[in-house]
């Protein structure tokens, strides 16, 4: 049975595209409870964990973990960029939504905003959904822009799913 996305999140992941956007809904599920892929997403100091382009992450404005905050995210070399500014913009821990922007830095991604959910698929597994939206990159087409973004996306989905499975199992091996 495929998943269905409930109707009270279904919003988050519906934008409304102006003519020079394209967007993506990406979906991974994960053989780890809800608790444990969370710890990770919200954590909006350590992308790190779960993003291996990341190099490193550090808060540069506000208190970590809130909405508004900024963190400068250093990214691994090899990448058409060094760094990139981002803001969270949606923390709700009851829903389990995430969502955050790319405010600046010296890479492509104009306009980039996120929005993840994380929901409970029976016994210990996630369905995280992923939708961004991001601005066509000059001298690229929407269709280039968004299979560029959902190439990191996925592999940032895969990399929280072995992640939180690890995880997942590690604690089950302490009870």
């Amino acid at each position: 049975m495929a998943f269905q996305l409930p109707t009270t999140v279904s919003s988050h992941h519906n934008p409304v595209l102006q003519p020079n956007e394209c967007s993506s809904t990406l979906f991974q599920t994960i053989a780890a409870p809800a608790s444990v892929v969370w710890a990770l997403v919200s954590d909006f100091e350590n992308p790190q964990r779960y993003k291996p382009f990341v190099r490193s992450c550090k808060i540069i404005d506000g208190q970590a973990n809130q909405v508004g905050c900024l963190r400068r995210v250093d990214v691994a070399s090899g990448l058409p960029a060094s760094y990139s500014i981002e803001r969270l913009e949606t923390l709700d821990h009851d829903q389990c939504i995430f969502g955050f922007s790319i405010v600046s830095g010296d890479h492509r991604l104009s306009n980039y905003r996120s929005i993840m959910s994380l929901h409970p698929n029976g016994g210990d597994e996630t369905v995280v959904v992923e939708t961004y939206v991001i601005d066509a990159a000059e001298a690229n087409t929407k269709e280039e822009t968004c299979a560029f973004v959902d190439t990191i996306v996925k592999l940032n989905l895969r990399t929280l799913s072995r992640v939180a499975e690890d995880l997942a199992g590690k604690a089950q091996q302490q009870v």
